[in-house]
């Protein structure tokens, strides 16, 4: 994929949860939530200050992160559905 955001924008792409409950009822597609969590793609190269001086971003491809349940814009390249969203709207890097 050639694509790259641009300054401390993040492209994620989104991990399905389990189609079964805990309780073993199956899930249908209908009721399922947008997972708010993802795989990191590709990051920008980071926020400037006023100064000029470059912020370097907190995650690096392929760190699974949570985000906001509304975070982000869907978009669809090369045939996979992604988000692209700002860093700060990203709550943490799952370890």
């Amino acid at each position: 994929m050639a694509f790259t955001p641009l300054h401390d924008r993040v492209l994620v792409k989104r991990v399905e949860s389990d189609e079964k409950t805990k309780g073993g009822l199956i899930i249908p597609d209908s009721a399922k939530e947008k997972p708010a969590e993802g795989e990191v793609v590709a990051v920008g190269e980071g926020a400037r200050k006023d100064s000029g001086e470059l912020i370097a971003p907190a995650v690096k491809a392929g760190d699974r992160v949570l985000f906001g349940k509304w975070s982000g814009t869907e978009v669809t390249l090369d045939g996979d559905e992604l988000l692209i969203m700002k860093e700060s709207d990203i709550m943490g890097i799952i370890g």
